[in-house]
């Protein structure tokens, strides 16, 4: 899977399964600040991902991650 294809799944799925408007979503929005991600979310966000890209996400790799774009980053280097 490529960066493009990647990008367009996880963004498909926070506008599809979190309702997030698209316009709020953009390389460095902030997941909380700017795109309003709680942790209620992130516990949906763990299982979306796991069910579409294969991998369990640790809270402990989270760290640091506060942007779509790192996010993005940080599901690469799982799937790749």
């Amino acid at each position: 899977m490529n960066r493009t294809e990647l990008e367009e799944k996880v963004k498909n799925f926070l506008i599809e399964d979190l309702e997030i408007d698209e316009e709020k979503i953009f390389p460095d929005a902030k997941l909380k600040e700017d795109m309003g991600i709680d942790s209620l979310d992130f516990v949906d966000i763990v299982v979306i991902v796991e069910k579409n890209f294969g991998f369990k996400i640790k809270p402990e790799e989270m760290v640091g991650v506060d942007t779509y774009a790192k996010f993005c980053d940080y599901i690469e280097t799982k799937v790749n």
